[in-house]
């Protein structure tokens, strides 16, 4: 391949990632606007409710990504009459860790929310729609490997269209379960809930029998001498997904850590996190896109092509998100405005907004290969990195650097420009080494 197609082919499967992404992020603002509707109380509990979702869905979160290596690695060895074999199990895995956890998680929702708030009528708000949300863990479970199958087979467009449908559906159900329309019953801000979940089952549905269709040839719900695989997700996925659930865990300790600084301060972080999450995405979209390239390409015994593979995506993720980031470098005040109405806020802000611009495109190496570095089955190694940047380095620093030492909002932001270097600079001697390389899935 030309220069030219490589980064080509790095959109082509890059960009419907991406996009789907963007989808689930504009679909949570709609959400949100929904429920803004009714009150403070009621966003406040949506969005409580929303974020110990999360975390319980970080347990299967792993799923796609394992499924989505294997897949791709076996296209890559020409084993294609097997290669919808790991969906078979991630689909199992999915059911047998969603189910009992969700079940877990709906009987003691009252005390796991309560460790977040102390309000009784947001937790009311929020217990109902964590009830009606955890019911469909098992079909984002389900929806999870399914995609792994598309991203795998180099078709990430299928399930952005899938997605799209959902996210229509979803609006809809939940529109008229809120406010009582179209003949559904008005069940307030957890009306949002129980329509999302509707539409995640409607879409694991229709996901299934679309893969069921396509994948059928390739041993999809065929079980002889596939039961190797189940050994192989089962060391690709839980990695990953403790490494999620860190993350997820990390973010409420970093808000507890602002929080000792000030309530100015939280208000402030909530919209430079989300800011920033919003606004890594691509790196992520991409990062998922060199999944798929790296594995085809290991399963194609060609360790060179997918290291190079690797360095083109960080190239590609690098521009765009320097593109992107330029709002936040020239015209801080402006971006902030739309979140803050307080001029003071505003001023405070506007330097960490900087140096979460600089941050960002600081990490677009550390987004990417730690993606590649999944389609290699380096899932451990990501994990142990990962885990380690955030709570051995990050976290602590943020607490001396922060409320200890009293450098405050400024300070955290200082500490995690300099850990997202680190990390991406670690990941970089990791991908130079290539002993990812000589991993075999299986």
């Amino acid at each position: 391949m030309s220069q030219q197609e490589r980064f080509r082919t790095i959109l082509t499967l890059g960009l419907p990632i991406i996009g789907g992404m963007l989808s689930q992020s504009l679909l949570n603002l709609v959400d949100a606007a929904m429920v803004g509707r009714l009150g403070g109380k009621a966003l406040a509990g949506v969005g409580l409710a929303g974020y110990a979702n999360f975390i319980a869905i970080s347990f299967v979160i792993g799923l796609s990504s394992a499924v989505q290596s294997t897949v791709a690695r076996r296209c890559g060895e020409g084993r294609n009459d097997e290669a919808a074999r790991p969906v078979n199990w991630g689909i199992i895995l999915a059911l047998l860790i969603a189910l009992p956890l969700s079940l877990l998680f709906s009987s003691h929702s009252e005390y796991l929310l309560g460790l977040m708030s102390q309000d009784p009528e947001v937790l009311a708000i929020a217990n109902d729609y964590f009830d009606y949300r955890i019911a469909a863990m098992a079909a984002v479970g389900v929806n999870l490997s399914l995609r792994g199958w598309w991203n795998g087979t180099h078709r990430p467009i299928v399930h952005v269209r899938l997605l799209v449908l959902m996210h229509l559906l979803n609006v809809g159900l939940s529109f008229g379960l809120i406010f009582g329309r179209f003949g559904l019953p008005a069940l307030g801000a957890p009306g949002a809930g129980l329509g999302t979940s509707l539409a995640l089952f409607a879409g694991c549905l229709l996901n299934a029998l679309m893969v069921w269709r396509d994948a059928r040839p390739h041993g999809f719900l065929r079980w002889r001498n596939g039961v190797s695989s189940l050994g192989t997700m089962l060391r690709l996925s839980v990695p990953h997904s403790v490494q999620q659930l860190f993350f997820s865990l990390a973010i409420a300790v970093l808000f507890w850590i602002i929080g000792q600084i000030g309530t100015e301060e939280q208000a402030i972080a909530h919209v430079l996190i989300n800011l920033a999450l919003f606004l890594i995405l691509p790196g992520v979209g991409l990062g998922m896109a060199s999944t798929s390239l790296v594995s085809h390409a290991l399963g194609r015994n060609r360790p060179t092509e997918a290291q190079q593979w690797g360095w083109d995506v960080i190239k590609t993720a690098l521009a765009i998100m320097c593109l992107l980031s330029l709002p936040m470098w020239l015209a801080p005040e402006q971006l902030l405005s739309l979140f803050l109405q307080d001029p003071q806020l505003i001023d405070q802000a506007r330097l960490p907004l900087q140096i979460t611009g600089l941050a960002i495109c600081l990490d677009a190496a550390s987004l990417v290969l730690t993606q590649a570095l999944l389609g290699a089955g380096a899932n451990r190694l990501v994990m142990l990195v990962s885990i380690s940047g955030q709570w051995l380095f990050y976290l602590p620093l943020a607490w001396l650097v922060g409320p200890h030492f009293g450098f405050g909002l400024t300070g955290i932001w200082l500490v995690q420009l300099v850990h997202r270097c680190l990390s991406s600079l670690v990941f970089i001697g990791i991908w130079r080494s290539r002993q990812w390389a000589e991993i075999r899935l299986g």
